[in-house]
């Protein structure tokens, strides 16, 4: 199955998607754009594996459906990893 969307139109969201993620988990003043850009393309793949298992068609969805499923995914990946490193400190 290949991307709708090309490269650079995943590195965009998934920019876009890792910023706005940051700031809702207040973790913008540790993070760089590329940073930004991973955490909101791994966002996008955990955003729609769970989707997927709750029965959500993802792969249907548009451009705007690509971006909340970005954007859910990296809410969730930055809450695990303030979780993690909350235990650390």
């Amino acid at each position: 199955m290949a991307p709708a969307m090309g490269l650079i139109g995943w590195i965009v969201i998934g920019g876009l998607a890792g910023w706005i993620g940051s700031k809702i988990q207040n973790r913008d003043a540790q993070m760089g754009i590329g940073l930004n850009i991973v955490v909101g393309i791994i966002g996008g793949l955990l955003g729609g594996w769970l989707l997927s298992v709750f029965g959500v068609d993802v792969a249907g969805g548009g451009l705007f459906f690509s971006f909340l499923t970005c954007l859910l995914g990296a809410v969730i990946l930055l809450w695990i990893i303030n979780l993690v490193t909350s235990k650390r400190r």
